[in-house]
């Protein structure tokens, strides 16, 4: 990046202060909270200190076993719990791995927009900057109920705690591709025009740090794009100015907090090889020997973890082999991923969760797309669509899995057939990715959800999508960034102990921006949207001591 990297004004910030706006108008999803904060709990539980919140709040499930009589034994569970999040957001970056490709100027071109307030004309008049499609900065919470309206009250779910504002990061990145903003920007054909003309004066000379490019990772017909390369074969030199990069980055711009983001090419699966990859060791002895099964992503969540900043994947690659999460543990450093879940596979994992919970049984889900921008293109090649198959193809199996009535589970149909089955009856599931240079940004998805009914009958839907894939992207890039730091300033301690301690370094909770979660392992992934979601509120409201309201509304169904 440029020696002055484009962010904020210097000196520290807090996300309650209001600055002065004038009589400029602002976008409500671009509104600053007011000083202080919106909410304020009044609770026992909940205390205000002058570096931050304190809050207990008390977990509550059931545990159940399975006798041998087949009968299910409910207990209820209790666990106690003490958060504080620290309230001083102060000073974040944000570096962006492939911040010259359409996702990552477009994350540059909305923060500048926004930050100075730029609007533009198009063809139905005059458009304002915003942050429409984050789920922090332009969806809400249900915080409870107006007692004397009786009516729900809901909030932005960024000012539930003190969050970054995506104006205030401070944004920087690398690329393989040495093309300055401004033009990298007119590349990728996003924006409209009177936009860019009017953001060129803030992005031009602005050039990506030199970037790691391993051919053998990324489809061959990347290669006239890399022309910005980190030179030499030495992985463990790769490594080391990559982490030079990230001290440098933080030291030049004063900076509190920082969070790094992989928004490049997908690459292929790297094999997971006992005595390579399988350990933090072993990881680290083969990134010295330049072993052929290191990815350019997996060097880049290297270089964070050991720098002790928070490293999300936004491909769908294998970039957090075991080494991989086992050398994040050891550093107690936070990691999430994979693959951006911006719009065809969101929608499947409404309609599939909606369908098994209907009681219909999908039969096969088909999914076709098409697209013309540079994402597209690398994934014409097998290799790299092997890895972006793998990350749509999981999306259903976890409702799958939960509905024993419709689907088989793996036990019966071993007991059926006589052959070891690993996984459940679940739907046949295709998907196809086209690469039409002509569409550019726009991208065409095309489903098919083919399911039995009653009787046997057989019912289809179509859905027919077409969205422009890096304005999906860009506010799930803004989300996934503001809700790990955030995520960083969050610590706990059970009932009875002394020490609090940060969560656990697979940050499983931005799962709703994500395709293919990374969870704890040994834990199940959770696909379904709702059950996301709801984990995350969930979470939110424990830090504030506050039990989750859910739609039991039982008062309205009492005398």
């Amino acid at each position: 990046m440029s020696p002055t990297a484009v962010g904020s004004t210097p000196g520290h910030l807090d996300s309650f202060t209001l600055p002065s706006q004038g009589e400029v108008k602002v976008h409500a999803t671009a509104k600053r909270s007011p000083e202080g904060g919106l909410i304020q709990v009044e609770s026992e539980s909940t205390v205000y200190e002058e570096d931050g919140i304190r809050a207990k709040f008390v977990d509550r499930g059931a545990a159940v076993t399975k006798g041998p009589d087949g009968r299910l034994k409910v207990t209820k569970t209790e666990n106690a719990y003490e958060f504080f999040t620290k309230s001083k957001v102060g000073r974040v970056g944000l570096l962006l791995v492939g911040i010259g490709g359409n996702n990552g100027t477009t994350v540059m071109a909305t923060h500048l927009a926004n930050k100075h307030n730029i609007s533009w004309h198009t063809k139905n008049g005059i458009q304002q900057p915003n942050y429409i499609g984050s789920l922090v900065r332009a969806s809400t919470i249900r915080l409870g109920v107006n007692p004397e309206t009786g009516k729900d009250v809901h909030v932005p779910i960024s000012e539930m705690l003190p969050m970054v504002h995506p104006n205030d990061f401070v944004i920087g990145g690398w690329d393989i591709s040495g093309v300055e903003l401004d033009q990298a920007m007119a590349r990728a054909q996003v924006l409209d025009w009177d936009l860019q003309r009017q953001l060129v004066p803030h992005m031009a000379g602005i050039k990506p740090m030199p970037s790691i490019y391993y051919p053998d990772f990324i489809a061959a017909n990347q290669a006239d794009r890399a022309d910005n390369l980190i030179p030499g074969d030495d992985k463990q030199a790769h490594l080391e100015r990559i982490r030079a990069d990230i001290r440098s980055f933080k030291e030049t711009n004063s900076l509190d907090n920082l969070v790094v983001l992989w928004t490049a090419n997908t690459e292929r699966y790297a094999e997971i090889i006992p005595g390579v990859n399988d350990t933090a060791k072993n990881l680290l002895a083969a990134v010295k020997s330049s072993h052929d099964e290191v990815s350019p992503s997996t060097i880049f969540a290297i270089a964070s973890i050991l720098e002790g900043v928070a490293f999300i994947n936004g491909s769908p690659q294998n970039t957090f082999v075991p080494g991989c999460i086992e050398l994040a543990e050891k550093h107690k450093t936070f990691i999430g991923g994979d693959d951006f879940k911006s719009g065809q596979t969101k929608v499947k994992s409404v309609l599939a969760e909606f369908l098994v919970n209907a009681g219909i049984k999908p039969l096969s889900i088909s999914s076709y797309n098409h697209l013309g921008n540079n994402d597209g293109k690398n994934l014409s090649s097998q290799r790299q669509f092997r890895s972006k198959e793998i990350s749509k193809s999981s999306v259903v199996d976890d409702m799958v899995a939960a509905n024993a009535v419709l689907f088989k589970p793996a036990e019966e149909l071993t007991k059926e057939t006589g052959e070891v089955h690993k996984k459940g009856e679940h739907p046949d599931h295709i998907v196809v990715i086209k690469h039409v240079p002509a569409v550019g940004d726009s991208k065409r998805a095309i489903d098919e959800y083919y399911s039995e009914l009653l009787m046997g009958g057989r019912n289809v839907m179509n859905i027919f999508n077409e969205c422009e894939d890096s304005l999906l992207a860009t506010p799930l890039i803004f989300d996934l960034a503001i809700l790990a730091e955030l995520l960083t300033r969050i610590t706990y301690r059970r009932e009875g102990e002394a020490e609090f301690q940060p969560l656990y370094s697979v940050l499983s909770l931005l799962s709703y921006m994500l395709k293919a979660p990374l969870v704890k392992p040994g834990t199940d992934v959770v696909n379904s949207l709702s059950r996301q979601r709801n984990g995350l509120e969930m979470f939110l409201k424990a830090c504030l001591g506050l039990e989750n309201q859910g739609d039991l509304l039982l008062s309205s169904r009492v005398w």
